[in-house]
C-alpha cells in the first residue's frame, strides 16, 4: 500500500479536489497528482497536516502493508459474516470499518466488505443509518479503482444496485460506464433506469434493441452448430438445429422470409422440396423487413427500405440459385432463368 493510495481514498471521501488539498497546505496542484500516482511522496513535515486534513490518523496516512492474499481476504469475509450472525450489526460495522482502514487501497477487501454489509443490513431490515450509508458507497467507489476489471466491474454492480435502492438514477446511470459497450448488461440496467425514472418509450426502445440483438446472436450461435454438425455429417443434429432456428425466428417475429431462409437449410439434399422453397422465398421477398411491423419492435426506429432493394435482392438471390444449380449440374450452364 503505497501513502499516495491513500491520500487519493481519504481525499475523495471528504469529496475534496487535489486543487482544494493544495491550497490547504500550501502545496501546488501538481505536487498532490504525484503524491496519488506514486511518483513522489509528501516531506515528512506534510505528514501530520495531511492526516489532520483528511482526518485520519498517521498510522493510517503510513500504512504500508501489502495487499491481502485471495485467502487472507475469504478468511475476513468468513469471519464477517460470522460476526454478523452473533453480534450487533452496529458492533461488527465498526469492526470491519476499522480493519479496512489498514488496507484502504485492496479493492477486493473494500468490494467484498460493501457486499457483505450492505447484504446484511437489507436481509435484516437493518436502519439506513447515513453512516452505513456512506461508509458502504465508499467502499464501492473505493473498488471501483482497482486494477482487477473483475473487481472493477462487481463494484460497479453493487453501487449501480445502491444507486437503484436509493432512487438515484443519475447516479446510478454514471456506473453504466464501467461496463464495456458491447455488454447486453448494460443495455438491460439502461432500460431497468428508464424504467424507474418514467421515461417509458426510452425504456421500452432499449429493451426492444436488446431483444433485437439478443434474437441476432441466437441465430448466428445456433446457425454455428448447426454448421458443426453438417461438418460431422450429424444428419439428425443438424435437422434439430434448424427447427430450433425456426422456432426463434416466430417467437421472435422475424418473417416469412427469414423462416423461409432456414426451411430452405432442411430442404438441402432434397431436390424438390429445395426447389419449392426457392420459389417461394423468391415470391416473399417483399416480407424481409416484416419484423419492422412487429408488436415487439414498435418503439424501435429502423432506416427506410430505399430504391429497388427488393428488386435487387431478388435478382441476387436468382443469381445464386442457379450458380447452386449449374455447379449441381457438374457446372453445365442452364438457360438464364430456366428454374426461377
Amino acid at each position: 500500500m503505497q501513502i499516495g493510495t491513500v491520500i487519493r481514498k481519504y481525499r475523495k471521501e471528504k469529496n475534496m479536489t487535489q486543487e482544494e488539498m493544495a491550497n490547504r497546505l500550501g502545496v501546488t496542484a501538481p505536487a498532490v497528482n504525484k503524491w496519488e500516482n506514486g511518483n513522489s511522496c509528501p516531506d515528512i513535515t506534510l505528514l501530520g497536516p495531511i492526516a489532520r486534513l483528511l482526518d485520519i490518523t498517521p498510522d493510517i496516512l503510513l500504512s504500508f502493508k501489502e495487499d491481502l492474499t485471495p485467502e487472507e481476504i475469504n478468511s475476513f469475509v468468513k469471519e464477517l459474516n460470522d460476526r454478523l450472525r452473533i453480534k450487533s450489526y452496529e458492533e461488527v460495522f465498526r469492526w470491519a470499518k476499522k480493519k479496512t482502514e489498514e488496507y484502504p487501497g485492496c479493492g477486493r477487501l473494500l468490494w467484498q466488505i460493501g457486499l457483505v454489509l450492505d447484504g446484511w443490513r437489507l436481509m435484516k431490515g437493518i436502519e439506513d443509518k447515513q453512516e452505513y450509508d456512506a461508509y458502504i458507497r465508499s467502499c464501492y467507489l473505493g473498488a471501483l479503482e482497482s486494477g482487477e476489471e473483475d473487481v472493477r466491474c462487481g463494484a460497479a454492480e453493487a453501487l449501480y444496485a445502491y444507486y437503484i435502492r436509493k432512487e438515484q438514477f443519475d447516479k446510478a446511470e454514471e456506473c453504466l460506464e464501467y461496463f464495456s459497450i458491447q455488454n447486453p448488461d448494460r443495455k438491460r440496467k439502461q432500460a431497468q433506469i428508464y424504467g424507474k425514472a418514467n421515461r417509458i418509450r426510452e425504456a421500452y426502445q432499449a429493451y426492444e434493441e436488446l431483444l433485437f440483438s439478443n434474437c441476432q446472436r441466437a441465430t448466428m450461435i445456433l446457425y454455428g452448430m448447426f454448421q458443426l454438425a453438417m461438418k460431422e455429417q450429424d444428419k439428425k443434429r443438424a435437422e434439430m438445429l434448424m427447427e430450433k432456428q425456426l422456432q426463434l425466428t416466430r417467437l421472435f417475429e422475424m418473417g416469412k422470409y427469414h423462416e423461409l431462409s432456414w426451411k430452405l437449410e432442411l430442404a438441402r439434399g432434397n431436390m424438390e422440396a429445395e426447389k419449392r422453397v426457392k420459389e417461394e422465398l423468391l415470391s416473399s421477398v417483399g416480407s424481409i423487413c416484416d419484423f419492422q411491423k412487429s408488436p415487439l419492435y414498435e418503439h424501435m426506429e429502423f432506416r427506410e427500405i430505399e430504391g429497388d432493394f427488393y428488386e435487387d435482392l431478388k435478382d441476387q438471390l436468382k443469381e445464386s440459385f442457379q450458380k447452386e444449380g449449374r455447379k449441381k449440374d457438374g457446372c453445365q450452364a442452364e438457360e438464364p432463368g430456366q428454374d426461377f
